[in-house]
């Protein structure tokens, strides 16, 4: 059976920063199947549920993975490592469960794919990866937003 990469919060995981999940009946479609290995790389790199938002300053997640951009939280405190660790282990499952595509969380600093917020906390989308999308892609697995989120 092939194994699909899908972001934990999709999944009705209550993961995200918020506390909530985003558990999408669009994704159905796409997962019928495929063996779902679910994946939260922001909890899995060691931050809480809840938690304050965060989003990439000065790039995107291809950014922060060359060192040259930063994940901060709207308190002012900079995440990057987290988000860093978090995308790591969510590569070691998809390559552990044999993946090689993921449908992850849209806009989202570690599972955005195609637009991430741009830093700001004013709800202002840019283009670009986060940082898991990057890294996945990076490392030959297709990554895909979420249809309907």
């Amino acid at each position: 059976m092939d194994a699909i990469l899908v972001s934990a919060c999709l999944c009705g995981v209550p993961c995200r920063f918020d506390g909530r999940d985003k558990a999408s009946e669009a994704l159905a479609g796409v997962l019928e199947g495929r063996r779902v290995v679910a994946f939260c790389p922001e909890v899995a790199g060691g931050l809480e549920t809840p938690r304050r938002p965060a989003e990439l300053v000065g790039g995107d997640g291809h950014d922060v993975l060359d060192g040259t951009a930063r994940v901060v939280d709207d308190g002012g405190r900079d995440v990057t490592a987290e988000f860093v660790a978090g995308a790591e282990r969510a590569l070691v499952a998809a390559q552990r469960a044999g993946c090689t595509e993921a449908v992850l969380m849209p806009r989202s600093p570690s599972c955005g794919r195609g637009k991430v917020y741009d830093g700001s906390f004013a709800g202002a989308l840019v283009p670009g990866d986060g940082v898991t999308a990057a890294l996945l892609e990076r490392n030959g697995i297709t990554v895909r937003p979420a249809p309907g989120v």
